[in-house]
């Protein structure tokens, strides 16, 4: 594959690792919990921490905003922060009943959603963004640090460009499709996974061939 984009380097993922049918959560809500709990951590504790509200029936925004922080702090404690991500947990589910819960937030326009959530404090873009793509099903690019490295090391980003600049060069590349850019951030945490790691395995790369960094 020589001269590649986005378009190209999705098919070729593809080919390689076929669908992922992410993100792994039984429901939207649990999806958003997800999205908060993961900051800073692996996926791993996030899956403790989830599987311990659950067993405490607290896994519904009403539970959470009702209940005592110390209590939500002890049930979320393997996503480590858990003080932090207690006060995050209960001031995003106040804001997720209060717009109507999954059916009201979905009927937002993406953008006016996106500025609703960055305003709430401890969402970032990414987070944002994760919450939008994977539980209101909206069509934008998830950018993560998987992303950044990997397109900086195929040599079609520079290291230096923020988050809004990645997200636009993908929003220019490719059409909004909710199921291709679902499909693409999943591609590039599993590709990040396997090969391009912070020591990458280049061997048997399947964009190997492409890549800037594998030819210095």
């Amino acid at each position: 594959m020589n001269d590649p984009t986005p378009l190209l380097i999705f098919e070729t993922l593809l080919t390689a690792y076929g669908h992922q049918q992410w993100w792994p959560a039984e429901s939207p809500f649990e999806m958003m919990v997800g999205a908060v709990l993961t900051q800073n951590t692996n996926w791993k504790n996030v899956e403790q921490a989830i599987g311990n509200l659950k067993a405490a029936n607290m896994l519904d925004a009403a539970s959470i905003v009702c209940a005592d922080h110390e209590q939500l702090a002890g049930v979320i404690r393997p996503s480590g922060f858990f003080n932090q991500k207690a006060c995050r947990l209960q001031l995003f589910s106040r804001f997720y009943i209060a717009h109507g819960e999954i059916s009201g937030l979905r009927k937002q326009p993406m953008d006016e959603m996106r500025v609703q959530l960055l305003a709430l404090s401890g969402i970032g873009p990414e987070t944002a963004d994760s919450m939008l793509l994977y539980a209101l099903e909206k069509p934008v690019f998830v950018v993560d640090a998987y992303t950044r490295r990997i397109f900086t090391r195929l040599g079609l980003l520079s290291g230096k460009i923020d988050y809004d600049a990645i997200q636009n060069y993908f929003h220019q590349q490719l059409e909004p499709q909710l199921s291709l850019f679902q499909e693409y951030h999943a591609l590039i945490v599993e590709h990040a996974k396997r090969h391009c790691r912070s020591k990458p395995l280049c061997g048997k790369c399947p964009l190997l061939n492409s890549c800037n960094y594998s030819k210095q």
